[in-house]
């Protein structure tokens, strides 16, 4: 194949889309900590997933039309660090290719190796090692073998694909923690799955979603009554091994009934199960689901846009927006990012504006800040608390879309420093004093937690067993066992020994066992001077959260 032409642009992606999903779970297993919040490449699969999605949507002949709706599909889907690096990647591709209906060989190699620049600036201190080094070494030599020698697409992607898999493998000697525990960097990985996808299809054949969806003649989108309307969200789990023989459908429908869930489908086959729901807040919905097990599939459809789109194309009528109900202005605006009740109630209670659902099983994109940015228009200046690292970029660039707002990205990395941020937050402040002041409060605290263990692994040093309970505090392993309590107590061990601290709180998450919670709270009053306050957060995944200050 010498050139691409639009519709084969668009098959490139499908093929590209479909290879990476069907390879999420795998990616996701690339974790450093083997803890059960590995989602790259679920975040990755959403976030090419969207790009693809808005890039159908597409009707213009134009592959720089297509290719711009690409990557503006795959910025507003970002989702995690992977996800907006991978935006960034394909926002560099189209810059280069703008304007043109057809791409040769060289205009290929010249959009990728723009790609990785275009990244590289997007990220305030690249870490080598990672997506980043594998775009800009295989995206590099891929296109000096042409300078000496021009070839084919079909050359270029066989070498883009070599180049990448070599540099993937060779990330650990970047980062020796992946070396340690044996695996390469996950979004890297992801990143390589994308161009075999491409390869495939450029070979002559394409890969294919692992489960098709058949496809109605009649669109029941334009059946749907009002009160239907919401987020379409399915997902397939496949189940840990621990819920494969207890694993109830009834509860689980019951819990998905209870957070609003409607039109609800709960079916298993073995070891996996397909869920059906319409919802208000789909990550929700997906916070509960990956509880069970690890997702290979997932899909969630805006319904309300979906049916005013159907229904005007097939009236001929432009949709008319719904107008704003006026608010009276406020000074500021505060978005934070949590999960689970008591913990969304604490932020509440703190005098945040909005909750963005989501956290480590699931993290936000990119449009859910830019959303809730505008439901916030009647605000001067919009805070943001993500809570998370790996949220942070994707905030960053909600910022980056709102251009005409003054949106501030509060770097919290855990939920105990965006509580602290939220609680020290003043109202009355100007946003510099406000940002500066805030920077200090959460460079004090120290955040720990406790969660389980989903691999065998190594990690620095400790030997960590599937199913066991780890401690974890600055950045590390400090206790891992099966017994929960004794990983607690090993955990508040090592966090005494910070003796210019005067307040701990406990966050219980939501597997709350009382005794536990009792004997935690009598440890800490006999063994410190330390202020306790223990709070009911409901947080999935995390049985403790841990925050000193």
């Amino acid at each position: 194949m010498d050139r691409i032409d639009v519709n084969q642009f668009k098959e490139m992606l499908r093929s590209g889309c479909a290879n990476l999903e069907n390879h999420a779970s795998e990616i996701n297993t690339l974790n450093v900590f083997p803890v059960p919040d590995g989602d790259t490449g679920t975040n990755m699969s959403m976030t090419f997933t969207n790009g693809y999605n808005e890039a159908l949507k597409c009707n213009s002949d134009s592959l720089s039309d297509v290719a711009k709706a690409f990557s503006r599909g795959l910025l507003m889907g970002a989702r995690g660090n992977s996800g907006v690096i991978t935006s960034q990647i394909f926002r560099g591709f189209y810059q280069s290719i703008e304007g043109q209906e057809l791409i040769d060989t060289k205009e290929v190699a010249e959009a990728f190796e723009n790609g990785a620049r275009v990244a590289y600036k997007a990220i305030m201190k690249p870490v080598e090692g990672t997506i980043l080094t594998v775009i800009r070494e295989a995206s590099w030599y891929v296109n000096h073998d042409y300078e000496n020698a021009p070839f084919d697409l079909n050359t270029y992607f066989d070498k883009l694909c070599a180049y990448s898999k070599e540099s993937l493998e060779h990330t650990p000697d970047y980062l020796p923690v992946l070396k340690e525990v044996g695996v390469v960097d996950s979004g890297g990985a992801g990143l390589l799955k994308i161009f075999e996808g491409f390869k495939a299809y450029i070979d002559g054949h394409p890969v294919d979603f692992a489960e098709k969806k058949a496809e109605s003649e009649v669109n029941p989108a334009l059946l749907l009554e009002n009160e239907e309307f919401g987020y379409c969200t399915e997902f397939i789990v496949r189940l840990d091994e621990n819920y494969i023989k207890k694993f109830d459908e009834k509860i689980l429908k019951q819990k998905l009934t209870d957070m609003g869930g409607e039109s609800l489908v709960v079916v298993k086959d073995d070891d996996l199960v397909k869920v059906h729901v319409h919802t208000l807040k789909p990550g929700d919905a997906l916070n509960i689901g990956q509880r069970y097990g690890e997702f290979i599939k997932l899909k969630i459809e805006n319904m309300q846009e979906q049916h005013s789109t159907i229904i005007a194309n097939a009236s001929g009528n432009q949709k008319a927006e719904k107008p704003k109900e006026e608010k009276p202005a406020q000074k500021y605006g505060l978005i934070s990012v949590a999960a689970g009740d008591g913990v969304c109630r604490l932020f509440k209670e703190l005098g945040v504006d909005v909750i963005v659902s989501g956290g480590q099983t699931m993290n936000p994109s990119t449009e859910d800040f830019v959303k809730v940015i505008k439901d916030l228009y009647y605000c001067e200046n919009i805070f943001i608390l993500p809570n998370n690292s790996n949220i942070i970029l994707a905030a960053q660039q909600a910022k980056a879309v709102c251009e005409d707002r003054n949106v501030f990205v509060l770097e919290t990395k855990s939920i105990q420093a965006g509580l602290s941020a939220a609680g020290m937050f003043d109202r009355n402040a100007e946003p510099d004093k406000n940002l500066e002041e805030l920077k200090e409060v959460i460079s004090n605290v120290l955040s720990a937690s406790v969660t389980y263990a989903i691999k065998d692994t190594t990690y620095e040093g400790v030997e960590v067993k599937e199913g066991d309970y780890m401690a974890i505090a600055n950045k590390g392993i400090v206790a891992c066992d099966k017994d929960r309590l004794a990983v607690m107590k090993k955990l508040l061990d090592n966090l005494f020994e910070n003796d210019d601290k005067d307040l701990i709180t406990v966050i219980v998450g939501e597997n709350r066992n009382d005794d536990e919670v009792a004997q935690i709270e009598k440890y800490i009053e006999e063994n410190s001077s330390l202020e306790l306050e223990i709070v009911d957060g409901g947080q999935p995944v995390y049985s403790y959260l841990v925050g000193l200050e």
